[in-house]
């Protein structure tokens, strides 16, 4: 990889939460006009591809920083937060000398030598400073969303984008490495009348089939969570108004990475510093009609976005339809300034340049070998099922099951080991995913390559040490979302 004189390139590495790919219109029709994330992307390389190593908060966020799939670092539920041992990029950014930071929503670090990393450390929640998301309006069981005439300046994506900008001024003489992390577009869905008005009627909903979990074709996991999140008894325009509420907080994340951007151009920081934009996760956003997150693997929640960026040493306006992962990420980064790459971390280089082979496919998990959560347990629960039933059993269908996701460039599979039915999907000609392939003869051969890839992954990922499972607990944690 090119390298120019700068001695120490800086890093923001950006993060919405919850945000899939298809949110914005660089990855696909159904997305909002996303102009700063096209700065970022005109000026380096948008992976058209990537994955996340568990469709989940903190699994995937402790992946990202350890750079080490959950089931070896151990953080494999949303309760169980980076371990004191873990090795992370911020140990080796605090340790070379870098200003650090970390401003918006954490649900990452918790032990006092992690915390301690960090020269700024600035936590905002899913509230910002408006009281009022902890009082949203519900449609149905399943919807709830505000449009609201708050002032911007009570959101959490402003007030992170103002403190951004007054790291970067203290800090523009410091080698530095800062985490920006959004908690839009995650529930309580709520946005600024502004940005309601501005993205009404400029994207694509998603296509339904009406019998995707009746046929008889679909994982019992997924039509359990299709009986609790299913938005069937909400008319189309209560629908439509939930999804263009995410769209907008969207594109008010977006707005804000745009005022960054700005301050690194006025400082003269943008030639020496790597900008990386991912999620952690996706976001069901109408897709399967259903909202919200769940433990399943379809593109809405597995796929997101990553672009990253810096003058002279990427390439510029580039996409790459390669199958990558977000554990990529930080051994990528730590190539790009000249700083060794830990024998612990998983992740593979990103294919930036001719140097690097690009990889065949990118993986992704789910629970920890517990009980299987199945309809009969959700009987258990009280009817109307929603959003309550939800973060009610979240408990149980983060533990159960070890099932396993394979994705190429075309198609993917999901095994799990306990017994639920597997998944195969030709994502060229069945791109939302609506038909399950797996058990037709006719692709057992393309399963069976896919296994074959996933077994390998396995082989080469897995820990010696195991994982023991956590202790069982129950919903009281669960409003930590």
């Amino acid at each position: 990889m090119h390298k120019d004189k700068i001695d120490s390139y800086n890093v923001i590495f950006i993060m919405a939460d919850q945000m899939k790919a298809t949110a914005s219109n660089l990855y696909s029709k159904m997305g909002v006009d996303t102009p700063n994330l096209k700065r970022i992307a005109k000026e380096g390389i948008l992976f058209n591809n990537a994955v996340t190593p568990h469709p989940l908060c903190v699994p995937a966020r402790t992946a990202i920083m350890t750079s080490r799939y959950p089931h070896t670092n151990g953080c494999r539920r949303n309760e169980t937060l980076m371990p004191n041992k873990e090795l992370h990029v911020f140990d080796i950014w605090k340790q070379n000398g870098f200003k650090t930071g970390l401003i918006g929503k954490n649900h990452c670090f918790e032990t006092k030598k992690d915390i301690s990393n960090f020269d700024t450390f600035i936590e905002y929640d899913h509230l910002g400073t408006n009281d009022n998301r902890t009082d949203m309006p519900w449609v149905t069981p399943q919807i709830s969303y505000k449009i609201t005439e708050d002032p911007i300046e009570t959101y959490g994506s402003f007030l992170i984008a103002e403190k951004t900008l007054n790291f970067l001024e203290k800090n523009q003489d410091n080698p530095f490495a800062l985490w920006v992390s959004f908690p839009d577009p995650h529930e309580p869905y709520e946005v600024p009348k502004k940005y309601f008005n501005e993205v009404k009627g400029t994207f694509e909903f998603p296509k339904l089939r009406s019998d995707e979990f009746s046929d008889g074709t679909a994982p019992e996991r997924n039509v359990l969570l299709n009986k609790i999140l299913n938005m069937n008894n909400a008319s189309i325009e209560e629908k439509q108004n939930l999804i263009t509420v995410y769209m907008a907080m969207v594109k008010f994340v977006d707005d804000s990475i745009g005022t960054i951007l700005d301050k690194l151009e006025d400082l003269n920081l943008k030639r020496k510093t790597i900008i990386v934009f991912t999620a952690d996760h996706g976001d069901f956003a109408g897709e399967h009609d259903m909202i919200v997150k769940g433990g399943v693997f379809y593109d809405c929640l597995t796929r997101v976005p990553l672009i990253i960026s810096s003058e002279n040493i990427i390439s510029k306006n580039k996409m790459i339809d390669h199958p990558v992962n977000t554990i990529d990420i930080m051994p990528t980064v730590l190539e790009l300034q000249g700083l060794n790459i830990p024998e612990s971390f998983q992740g593979h280089l990103l294919p930036i340049s001719d140097d690097v082979e690009p990889q065949k496919a990118s993986f992704s998990e789910y629970g920890t070998g517990g009980k299987p959560y199945q309809l009969n347990d959700l009987k258990n629960l009280n009817q109307p099922y929603g959003y309550k039933t939800l973060i009610e059993c979240l408990w149980a269908r983060e533990a159960e099951g070890r099932r396993k996701m394979v994705r190429t460039e075309n198609w993917k599979y999901v095994f799990d080991s306990m017994g639920d039915k597997d998944e195969l999907y030709d994502l060229k000609n069945d791109p939302w995913e609506h038909y399950n392939l797996a058990s037709k003869i006719e692709y057992l051969k393309k399963k069976n390559e896919l296994k074959s890839l996933l077994l390998d992954w396995m082989i080469e990922t897995e820990d010696p040490n195991p994982v023991p499972l956590p202790e069982s607990v129950g919903p009281e944690w669960a409003n930590q979302l």
